[in-house]
């Protein structure tokens, strides 16, 4: 039985998935799906995050082992999550049998101003600003999805209710944003990977994954509209590009 790993992105969380960890196992039913929290947040979110990527993926590879959930390993992650995945798969490439990468940036390719645009930054400064969590995480959403603006309240109240059980604190925010700008990726693919991105990203540039897919000669699938959430702007759309990348044998 495969194992697909999940790992999300800056101070997100197991519970950010929504239903996809879900639709992912019904598209794979002989795999098992376990998404992961990185240390800072989510049931982690007491521990102090580390400040290298490398030292992230090494949690999550110690955390596997506590649970008795051996290799290999297929990971699925999006945006900081697809750091920790390569770091993982070029340090340990005899653990992890692929990749998928979401909306992901690296360093070693592409400038600051790609990996976070300009006005996404400054519209995540005043989202840190409003006192409430419906201000701070509405303007999550407006950044990274493009889902109709009626779904909106809906998926803000259950973000609500995320950061309210489990708060990350500024201090872990901080770490991780050094440890995301800091990571410098390998020239070459360590594994077979499969680059996924939303044209209709907001917060990364499109030309990121583009970047990463060229420079490794990975396979590259582009949704049309989706944004820098894609599996939650669409979840069918991921779960079936996942599928068939494992399935092509």
């Amino acid at each position: 039985m495969s194992t697909l790993i999940l790992l999300r992105g800056l101070v997100r969380e197991s519970r950010h998935w929504g239903e996809f960890p879900e639709l992912l196992a019904r598209e794979l039913p002989e795999a098992q799906v376990l998404p992961l929290d990185l240390p800072g947040n989510g049931s982690l979110n007491k521990a102090l995050s580390p400040l290298t990527i490398p030292a992230m993926a090494e949690h999550c590879r110690t955390e596997l082992a506590r649970q008795g959930v051996p290799p290999p390993y297929h990971l699925l992650a999006m945006s900081m999550g697809g750091m920790v995945a390569a770091a993982w798969a070029t340090a340990h490439p005899q653990e992890v049998s692929s990749c998928v990468l979401i909306n992901t940036s690296f360093g070693s390719f592409s400038p600051l101003h790609q990996r976070l645009r300009p006005g996404a930054l400054l519209r995540l400064i005043k989202g840190l600003l409003p006192p409430s969590d419906h201000s701070r995480e509405g303007v999550i959403f407006d950044l990274t999805s493009n889902l109709p603006r009626e779904q909106a309240p809906q998926v803000v109240e259950a973000w609500c209710a995320i950061r309210s059980a489990s708060p990350v604190s500024p201090g872990n925010t901080v770490r991780q944003l050094l440890a995301s700008a800091r990571y410098k990726a390998p020239l070459k693919a360590p594994v077979p990977t499969l680059l996924l991105l939303g044209a209709g990203d907001r917060l990364v540039d499109p030309q990121c994954s583009r970047e990463i897919a060229a420079r490794w000669g990975c396979a590259l699938a582009v949704h049309p509209w989706g944004g820098h959430d894609l599996t939650l702007d669409d979840g069918p759309w991921v779960a079936g590009r996942v599928r068939n990348w494992l399935q092509q044998d």
